[in-house]
């Protein structure tokens, strides 16, 4: 990265950035994709189990691993203010929080999986798959976690390409080995939705391997040395780590987690409803790819920007990423609503099913432009290291006004499962327009000084 002078040097240094992460959250996303659409091939009752497996596996992990994010913006901050012999303790004590993190989740699913599912009403079949999905993924945590680390810390140095290059590699791992596992090939085990949990587990050791093998042998990352001379264990800096990164955690848990529960709240209507959400939910999570990207880059460029110290270039490549990614939101919101029949019928071939992801879909639709405006304007705000009100107007945005009134509209409305969607609608539409305003804020009190 460099300091930039003009507006469209800035645009073009956000692309620069943006489009290897897009690739790579794309490429690391199809991981869980193709879980569902292989599995959606093979029955729809392992469909609705892996949904289910997924709707617990996702927020919770999610959630603690984007405590991990505050790697970029440490890091990024760091080589900005021209300190980068910080950097090495920085990124080591992230890998000791992933390795906890990753143990702690590990523990809390294989004594509790059984308990959460019992207290839903699901088909036998549903629930048995669900339950060793859970446990197959939560193989690769400890993997996925480290992992996360080492991306960020490649991120924050600028050189998203070699994040891009190790994603790449993993939907092809995970495919192969989801066609081993789910459907009983060359000779494997037919474990239908329950393989591709081990799968995803097997891909993320392979990408660990790799992603470590290119930060140890190749520049720049060798010149930092990160697998040598291990500090000890320091609560200090991790607390540096988890008062930044745990606000962050958070507020990713607040908003995937919704999605979740509404996933979990529609297990009443039974399994077809279950798989056309679904459907719904994971293609309109691979258009949720690009937002997510540019706010990714968002955090870095303002992260360096800031550390240098200038404000002005952190304020203009805030709003570049903000008007950036509304631009692509009107893209994504025809893809989904003119396409929506052809998407449907990509996962599954019960007419039942497609009929209502079809109309999932419409209202997937309709909540583009938000995602696209609170997505890029919290990466700024990671930037600037303001995540304490961001977190808590998250939290308000998504479980005070989106999830009840997603509950109260398909309970005593004719709404029925529609009525979450709307929820969903009201609680982005409400992060959106708050975390907007919590930014110009920000940006106008550093102005200020």
């Amino acid at each position: 990265m460099f300091e930039t002078k003009t507006k469209t040097e800035k645009f073009k240094m956000l692309l620069r950035i943006v489009f290897p992460i897009l690739v790579t959250q794309v490429a690391m996303y199809l991981v869980t994709f193709f879980d569902i659409y292989m599995t959606a091939r093979y029955n729809t009752e392992d469909l609705a189990g892996v949904s289910i497996g997924s709707s617990f596996w996702m927020p919770v992990y999610i959630g603690l691993a984007g405590i991990l994010m505050s790697i970029t913006p440490i890091v990024a901050q760091l080589m900005g203010a021209a300190k980068r012999e910080e950097v090495k303790d920085a990124v080591q004590q992230g890998i000791y929080l992933a390795f906890i993190l990753a143990v702690l989740i590990f523990t809390f699913f294989f004594f509790g999986a059984d308990s959460l599912l019992g207290l839903m009403t699901l088909e036998a079949a549903v629930e048995s798959v669900a339950d060793e999905y859970i446990f197959a993924m939560s193989l690769g945590l400890i993997p996925l976690f480290i992992y996360n680390v080492l991306r960020y810390y490649i991120d924050a140095l600028g050189a998203t390409r070699v994040s891009m290059f190790i994603s790449l590699l993993s939907a092809p791992i995970n495919v192969f080995f989801n066609y081993l596992l789910i459907f009983g090939n060359f000779g494997f085990p037919e474990l239908g939705g329950a393989g591709a949990g081990y799968a995803s587990a097997i891909t993320y050791w392979i990408v660990l391997f790799i992603a470590g093998w290119i930060v140890h042998t190749r520049k720049p990352f060798k010149s930092f040395e990160i697998f040598s001379g291990w500090a000890k264990f320091s609560v200090v800096r991790i607390k540096e780590i988890s008062r930044i990164g745990v606000p962050i955690g958070i507020s990713i848990f607040a908003e995937t987690s919704i999605f979740s529960a509404v996933t979990l709240m529609m297990s009443t209507y039974g399994t077809i409803t279950i798989a056309a959400h679904q459907i719904a939910i994971n293609f309109t999570s691979l258009l949720y790819m690009l937002p997510l990207s540019i706010s990714m880059g968002a955090t870095i460029l303002v992260g360096f920007e800031v550390g240098a110290k200038r404000f002005h270039d952190a304020r203009q490549y805030s709003w570049i990423s903000v008007i950036s990614a509304v631009a692509f939101s009107f893209v994504s919101a025809f893809t989904l609503y003119f396409l929506r029949h052809d998407i449907a019928a990509l996962y599954s071939s019960d007419p039942a099913v497609i009929n209502l992801a079809v109309q999932f879909l419409v209202f997937a639709a309709l909540f583009q432009l938000s995602d696209a405006i609170q997505a890029p304007v919290q990466g700024a705000l990671r930037g600037y290291k303001d995540v304490n009100i961001t977190f808590i107007m998250a939290l308000i945005s998504y479980w005070v006004i989106g999830l009840p009134s997603g509950f109260l509209l398909a309970t005593f409305t004719g709404f029925e499962a529609f009525g979450y969607w709307i929820g969903l609608i009201a609680g982005l539409t409400a992060g959106a327009v708050t975390l907007s305003f919590r930014l110009n804020k920000i940006q106008k009190k550093i102005a200020a000084q």
